[in-house]
């Protein structure tokens, strides 16, 4: 690895991008004996892998399949998951040392809690394998030719022209800007006239603003398991109150099939039903208050601030059959009008991106410009969280170097 311009400047492929798609794909490649060069705009490569799931990196799900990916052609990833499944991932990195233990619903996460060992399993196979990653390098422009392209890079202060008959872009999306994340790959897709399918923030906390802010911002730190869904998708999972509206693993998700205008719906208590509950108790201390009753099943400041919606004064055995109903619809089906996102600074990854129709979901190469590939986030494919978004990026950089 070195951020100097070597004196090799012809490869079999050129990688823009050292994440996990453009790192896997390198040491696929290696395996197969083909030269490539990585160029990463950071100091060092794996800038996403490093940070991603508070530093341990949730490196894949045990769980994955189509199922859990979003995409204007929810076949596409089909081809490319099933070349590279959970367990060739599993396996691949138990080889080298790394073996995965599940925290929660098939996350998997090395045993060390270290995303800095996952990183170093490619760097290290990238040096074994003879495969170059060129950091601080800014790619000025890439062209092509009849049959090869060429790409201008920077590094240093020095500009230096290099060439390889394949190209494969592996920038990521727009999220996280400050690690230095650009729309490079949605340039490139448009300098070779490939459409690009509209892109937003996804798996991102929502906002609510005006007059529903005050009660929100009332809750700021209280978590709650929730069911939370819309008409597109639902998700059990916790949701966290903020001074600025929602987050927690259950917004994240249900983000990513939300769209402005539109509301989310909240079951604060899933798979429980909150009048039989309280008919329960109501038999057993109808002198209860409601506050009370509600501060045992959560905590007593969101009790509090349902004091506003719901009878809490009352006690239990002076609940009428209207206070009940008004109860339950409250609880289970709690309605939200998000106002926006936080955006690509605070979202895990990008939805939308350059459209599969354009990509041969077996090779993931350009149908109109042969030899140039495209994988990992910059796809119209959007993962789930808990791993999934890796475990696209781990068969996307295994399938291309197939191609390559």
């Amino acid at each position: 690895m070195t951020a100097k311009i070597n004196k090799q400047t012809h490869f079999d492929a050129i990688i823009i991008g050292g994440g996990a798609c453009g790192l896997m794909c390198a040491v696929q490649a290696g395996f197969l004996g083909k030269p490539t060069l990585v160029l990463e705009k950071n100091d060092k490569p794996g800038a996403k892998i490093l940070i991603s799931g508070g530093g341990r990196c949730n490196y894949t799900n045990l769980y994955a399949s189509p199922l859990q990916f979003i995409s204007q052609n929810k076949h596409f990833c089909k081809s490319t998951l099933s070349q590279w499944t959970v367990d060739d991932t599993i396996s691949f990195f138990e080889t080298y040392g790394i073996a995965g233990k599940e925290k929660t619903l098939g996350q998997l996460f090395p045993e060390s809690d270290k995303a800095g060992d996952v990183v170093k399993v490619f760097t290290g196979l990238c040096d074994d394998l003879g495969q170059e990653i060129w950091c601080n390098a800014d790619v000025k422009s890439i062209e092509k030719t009849e049959d090869s392209f060429t790409v201008s890079v920077e590094i240093d202060g020095i500009v230096e022209n290099i060439t390889a008959s394949k190209m494969v872009i592996a920038s990521g999306g727009l999220p996280i800007p400050k690690m230095g994340a650009t729309d490079f790959g949605l340039r490139t897709a448009r300098k070779f006239d490939l459409k690009i399918n509209d892109t937003a923030p996804a798996l991102v906390p929502l906002t609510i603003t005006g007059k529903d802010q005050p009660w929100f911002e009332q809750l700021s730190g209280n978590s709650i398991f929730c069911r939370v869904w819309n008409d597109r998708a639902s998700f059990e999972e916790n949701i966290l109150f903020t001074h600025w509206g929602l987050s927690g693993p259950a917004i994240l998700q249900i983000s990513s099939y939300w769209r402005p205008g539109e509301y989310i719906y909240i079951d604060l208590l899933p798979n429980q039903n909150i009048a039989g509950l309280i008919q329960q108790e109501r038999e057993a201390n109808g002198k209860k208050m409601l506050l009370a009753y509600l501060a045992g099943l959560y905590t007593r400041k969101f009790a509090e601030a349902l004091s506003d919606r719901l009878p809490v004064e009352k006690n239990l055995a002076s609940l009428t059959k209207s206070d009940i109903e008004n109860i339950n619809s409250l609880i289970h089906e709690f309605k939200a009008k998000p106002a926006g996102d936080k955006g690509y600074d605070k979202a895990e990854v990008m939805r939308g991106g350059v459209s599969t129709d354009e990509l041969s979901s077996k090779t993931l190469e350009a149908k109109k410009v042969p030899g140039l590939y495209f994988g990992g986030e910059c796809v119209d494919v959007t993962g789930w969280l808990g791993g999934y978004n890796f475990q696209w990026a781990w068969a996307c950089g295994f399938v291309i170097a197939q191609g390559i």
